[in-house]
């Protein structure tokens, strides 16, 4: 059995969270979520942590839901349903509402929750291979959990589009709509990172979660129990949905949706 999370934390106090289902492209459960839930709760509250950075084991940084799990989430009581997507959505306040600096490093695949998380950190560097997509709708749900994050990262416009289309896109332009602040050839993206690092931990622990805390809560960008509430409901209903089981049984079988008619 896999541990779907890896944490270690260095000499600096640079803590990483490695993403580590890679035969799955790092995709994402129950598990996994609530691993990662706790890891960050228990890492804001160590004091000799200065910096997080996330990682995704194998090819891919994070390519999404388990289909397997999203599905028996489609067909399971409303409590358990609903609990599945308050998951999802807790990982994601958490991540963004971290009191310390966050990174992702993100490489090959970055779909899905994994957009989510480039949009929860404070930097996020992809390599020049790295491929995104917000790609919920081709599956008949919906990325609530993360679309107030995505808003804050990309502007109303960019969020629009690609979580409307489900279009794939580059790095470059993951770039280009603020997704993503750089872009790096795999060889140099670790030398960017620990520059970056280094200049980070030259600055102040507290002085960074004051300005971290006031640039959420000044503009309405840290959310209330009732907005995540909110949000975890719109995500299980619309996976419940028709379009939702339909959506998630054409992607296990391999075909186009009923609703597909391009």
């Amino acid at each position: 059995m896999e541990t779907p999370l890896l944490l270690a934390v260095d000499s600096r106090g640079v803590a990483t969270a490695t993403l580590n289902r890679p035969s799955l492209g790092n995709a994402y459960h129950g598990e996994m979520l609530q691993a990662l839930i706790t890891g960050l709760e228990r890492l804001a509250a160590d004091t000799a942590v200065r910096a997080l950075v996330i990682r995704g084991a194998g090819r891919h940084f994070q390519a999404g839901a388990d289909i397997h799990w999203l599905s028996a989430a489609a067909v399971a009581p409303p409590e358990q349903a609903f609990a599945a997507s308050l998951l999802t959505t807790r990982a994601m306040q958490r991540l963004n509402e971290f009191p310390k600096p966050s990174f992702a490093v993100i490489h090959g695949a970055c779909f899905g929750g994994g957009t989510g998380i480039a949009c929860c950190v404070d930097v996020a560097l992809a390599t020049t291979t790295a491929a995104f997509g917000i790609t919920e709708v081709r599956v008949g749900v919906a990325p609530t959990p993360i679309s107030t994050h995505m808003v804050h990262a990309m502007g109303l416009r960019h969020a629009r589009r690609y979580a409307i289309t489900g279009e794939r896109f580059d790095a470059e332009e993951a770039r280009r709509i603020g997704l993503v602040h750089e872009v790096h050839p795999p060889e140099a993206i670790e030398a960017r990172l620990d520059h970056i690092l280094r200049e980070t931990l030259r600055s102040s622990p507290a002085g960074i979660a004051a300005t971290k805390r006031s640039l959420l809560e000044s503009n309405g960008l840290a959310l209330s129990e009732r907005d995540v509430t909110q949000l975890a409901n719109e995500s299980w209903m619309a996976r419940a949905g028709a379009e939702g089981r339909e959506g998630l049984a054409a992607f296990r079988e391999k075909r186009r949706p009923a609703w597909d008619h391009s």
